[in-house]
């Protein structure tokens, strides 16, 4: 008998918490964006962004730039080659279980 993992029990735990896919796809329409933009498009506090970046940045899959813009601190995030594949991934595995939710 042939054991099949449920599509449901492969999908990225770190990519697959709200706020993070929020993240991520936010990062995947865009080149860079600034933590202000995120958190203002979010509507997360900056605790909260903060947190989830650290997350997806010790994943590898966020990158993080902080430097300073007219004498301000500017912080830019990215998505890495993993984050963007990772996301790619997560999102193939999405596309499955609504196929075979729907029977195709």
């Amino acid at each position: 008998m042939k054991t099949t993992i449920l599509p449901t029990l492969q999908l990225d735990r770190i990519i697959h918490e709200k706020g993070r896919m929020a993240i991520m796809s936010l990062l995947a329409a865009s080149p860079e964006l600034s933590f202000t933009e995120m958190r203002d498009t979010l509507s997360m506090t900056d605790g909260n962004l903060s947190v989830h970046l650290k997350t997806l940045q010790e994943a590898g899959y966020v990158a993080v730039t902080k430097s300073y813009r007219d004498r301000k601190p500017l912080t830019t995030c990215t998505l890495t080659k993993t984050g963007r594949e990772a996301f790619t991934t997560y999102i193939n595995l999405l596309e499955q279980i609504v196929r075979q939710a729907r029977g195709e």
